[in-house]
């Protein structure tokens, strides 16, 4: 029995590229150099990007309708989840925004919650039905290319 469909992991993609963009925005703030500034700047651009891809997915895709009590719960339970259960979680981000003080505590933030998007979308893809984790598969691809550049970036800024 599978417990989620592609769609349910894609509509938490898109949650998950949404609270990204709000990291992005707060490290850009707290950045004190021009270039750090444009990186988090261009980050907070491609969780955008990530979003509209990923919302491109959704939409392309078959929906589930699960039985709901009233209009909206399912949906409200995925948001609830992504908010207080996964990735960027509004406690992880209050406990680790305070910690974050610099560029590369940020980038080093911002790497470790992409790994844990890469990882869950790993872990997901054994919920889904096999004819939809080519669907996971472009996911994870789109988090692996952030990552890379989040990783390159942090080498330019630790040299």
């Amino acid at each position: 029995m599978h417990v989620f469909e592609a769609s349910d992991i894609v509509k938490i993609a898109v949650r998950i590229e949404e609270n990204g963009f709000a990291f992005y925005k707060f490290a850009e703030q707290i950045a004190k150099q021009e270039e750090a500034k444009k990186l988090f700047s261009h980050l907070a651009s491609e969780e955008v990007n990530h979003k509209k891809i990923f919302e491109g997915i959704f939409a392309k895709m078959e929906k589930y309708s699960p039985q709901e009590s009233y209009e909206g719960e399912y949906s409200s339970y995925l948001n609830d989840y992504v908010d207080n259960n996964i990735i960027f979680t509004k406690d992880t981000l209050d406990k680790e925004l305070a910690k974050i003080k610099d560029t590369v505590t940020a980038l080093d933030f911002a790497i470790r919650r992409e790994l844990d998007s890469i990882l869950y979308y790993h872990e997901m893809k054994r919920f889904v039905p096999v004819a939809q984790q080519e669907t996971l598969d472009q996911v994870i691809d789109e988090e692996r290319k952030h990552f890379s550049k989040l990783s390159e970036a942090k080498k330019r800024f630790c040299a």
